[in-house]
């Protein structure tokens, strides 16, 4: 009696970051790694998975912040309100960036690019602080 193949177990999102970085050839590695670390700290309760072709932050199932690793010689996070469309929020900004970090790209989405390690631990601080009213501002609880 033949046997069926069993299909591959589906990884979790922690698996396919894990999956993710441990095939990732960049020189600027150990700072997405260093920046995903500071962002997993921010907040128990964020999960991670990839999205868009890299590592993206879950606050309840909802995307909130995703790396841009498409570029050259930076590392690039997008902080945002998730994949699907929502409204604009009126004519101002979801919160004022009292750590200025954020870079404004539309008044619900905002970028900060790392240069290198040191850049990174130069905006730690400010990073963590970023990630935590974001999250505040852009969850429904």
């Amino acid at each position: 009696m033949a046997s069926t193949p069993k299909k591959p177990k589906k990884l979790t999102g922690h698996e396919q970051v894990v999956a993710y970085l441990d095939n990732l050839e960049s020189p600027l590695k150990h700072v997405v790694e260093e920046i995903r670390t500071i962002i997993l700290n921010a907040d128990g309760r964020l999960t991670e998975h990839i999205k868009w072709n890299a590592p993206s932050f879950c606050l309840h199932g909802d995307d909130r912040i995703t790396f841009n690793l498409h570029g050259k010689g930076a590392v690039r996070l997008v902080f945002h309100r998730g994949a699907k469309v929502k409204g604009q929020p009126a004519q101002e900004r979801l919160f004022e960036d009292a750590t200025g970090l954020l870079d404004w790209v539309a008044n619900d989405r905002a970028t900060v690019v790392f240069q290198d390690m040191n850049d990174v631990e130069q905006k730690r601080d400010k990073l963590k602080k970023a990630v935590v009213k974001w999250l505040e501002v852009t969850s429904p609880e």
